[in-house]
């Protein structure tokens, strides 16, 4: 018995003591592990022109390149081009907003009236050139965090271009197997949810439609909070373009959101299935954890990481607990077939 419980504060302690060591290493951990998985990505990539299309797998890794290449700049084109065009209209929207605040004074009650007002009259004081300011700032964050993406792009096609020819076997393997399933169907989800937002947007008018369904697709991978975050993204620019129609404004809101529950609810649990065998309660819970340590990047990796640490812990006797409790198979055997 005191040996036991000497073993589970050596866990605990040995758990602070990493997560301290993640959390202080971050700037160097960050790059390393997006990279991983983003080479996980493009390695089935590789792997579905070499079995699919009968490509040599040199050519198949240097189209892999090439097609990673062009994403990422295309992504890097459509954002700074967007927070360009923001940064151009801070004028326009700032007496747009200004407008949009007089309508609300006039239509408060007397009795609030007053203090209305008065808030409003804070906000005029706040310069369109402070505006201006704000989103160049806003600028050059974007740009900056698309120059490191293309760092760990850089990184990952390293790990691509130095893989082995030799097939994985063992943990790995199983781990690869995995998180590339879940990545696909990720991916495929992601990418269907981002071109149906965007061309809702598009059709109701919304400015800046390309953006906000590309920050759809890429939000996408956090879970639950993803999709709340990228439905309501629009909604401050909706507010202050004169254009859209108040039921255009609330269906830019609406359909959005209906896609991604429908999306995220019923489509996306019967493609993926439990292919990452975690509680959705775990997956909550990672998602706070590593969102703490490394921010939203952490939020993007949460669940594969976590996935990880579940197969790894069902490898060996005495962890295999701590998996069934992580795919909430509490008092549960070890699956069979999964050796220690």
């Amino acid at each position: 018995m005191e040996s036991r419980v000497q073993t589970v504060c050596l866990v605990i302690l040995a758990a602070v003591a990493l997560g301290a060591a993640l959390y202080w290493l971050g700037p160097v951990m960050i790059p390393f592990v997006l990279a991983v998985f983003i080479a996980l990505g493009l390695d089935l990539v590789v792997e579905l022109q070499v079995r699919r299309l009968c490509m040599p797998r040199g050519v198949a890794r240097l189209s892999t390149t090439v097609i990673a290449v062009l994403f990422f700049a295309a992504v890097w084109w459509v954002l700074s081009t967007s927070v360009a065009q923001l940064a151009e209209s801070a004028p326009v929207y700032s007496m747009q907003l200004q407008a949009l605040l007089d309508r609300l004074t006039e239509a408060a009650p007397e009795t609030l009236r007053d203090e209305v007002r008065a808030q409003v009259a804070a906000l005029a004081e706040v310069p369109v050139s402070s505006i201006g300011s704000l989103l160049g700032r806003t600028a050059a964050a974007v740009l900056n965090l698309l120059s490191n993406a293309f760092l760990v792009l850089i990184f990952a096609l390293f790990l691509i271009l130095g893989r082995g020819e030799g097939r994985v076997d063992g943990t790995w393997a199983t781990i690869q197997g995995q998180i590339q399933g879940y990545l696909l169907a990720k991916t495929l989800i992601s990418a269907v949810t981002g071109a149906l937002v965007g061309l809702v947007l598009a059709v109701l008018g919304v400015p800046l439609a390309m953006t906000f369904g590309l920050l759809a697709f890429l939000l996408n991978f956090i879970p639950s909070i993803g999709s709340v975050v990228a439905t309501l993204l629009p909604l401050p620019v909706v507010i202050v373009t004169p254009e859209v129609s108040p039921l255009a404004a609330v269906l830019a809101i609406a359909l959005p959101g209906a896609i991604q529950m429908v999306l995220g609810n019923v489509v996306e649990p019967r493609l993926m299935g439990r292919s990452l065998d975690l509680h959705p309660a775990m997956i909550l819970v990672s998602l706070i954890f590593w969102g703490m340590l490394w921010g939203v990047v952490g939020m993007f990796l949460a669940t594969p990481i976590t996935a990880m640490a579940k197969i790894l812990c069902e490898r060996f006797e005495g962890s295999r607990p701590v998996a069934n409790l992580m795919a909430g198979r509490l008092g549960a055997a070890a699956p069979r077939g999964r050796p220690a």
